[in-house]
């Protein structure tokens, strides 16, 4: 069986600003790209919204995932072992919440290792993810970031 291996991107427009990410996901030959805008959020809540998406998509448990991102915030979170602490406090003080919450319910589901690569350097499908999330960031087809804090429409 073939392992999968995923690389996500996430933009932000001024950061909070409109944004997206973008995940391309390889399983043996098969390659699949997905993307979405948002009206008001941030740089760092796209980067983890990507992997979030990706694991999403995956309908068996239990699969060996390698995740290839240049975000330092979900690659030292998680490996780092951080976002168990912030579990521990409940989150308190922390942001993106809402979101870490939901990544924690899928990953438990598979084994997964992130790997941090450079941003806009030469790793293909970094590149492309960043693409992506860019085009998708300045879409017109943009929905709204619920959990963020931020958010207008929250307040």
């Amino acid at each position: 069986m073939s392992q999968l291996i995923i690389y996500t991107d996430g933009a932000a427009r001024g950061n909070p600003g409109q944004g997206g990410y973008g995940a391309v996901l390889h399983w043996g030959n098969t390659i699949k790209e997905i993307s979405q805008g948002y009206k008001h959020t941030t740089n760092n809540r796209m980067e983890l919204m990507a992997v979030i998406a990706a694991l999403q998509l995956l309908k068996r448990d239990n699969l060996e995932v390698t995740i290839y991102t240049d975000s330092a915030y979900v690659v030292n979170s998680v490996e780092k072992k951080w976002v168990f602490g912030w579990v521990k406090k409940g989150f308190q003080g922390k942001k993106n919440a809402d979101l870490w919450i939901k990544f924690l319910e899928v990953y438990k589901k598979h084994r997964i290792k992130f790997v941090w690569v450079k941003g806009h350097a030469d790793n293909k499908w970094n590149n492309r993810c960043d693409i992506l999330a860019t085009e998708a960031a300045d879409s017109k087809h943009l929905i709204e970031d619920i959990g963020y804090e931020g958010n207008i429409a929250l307040t």
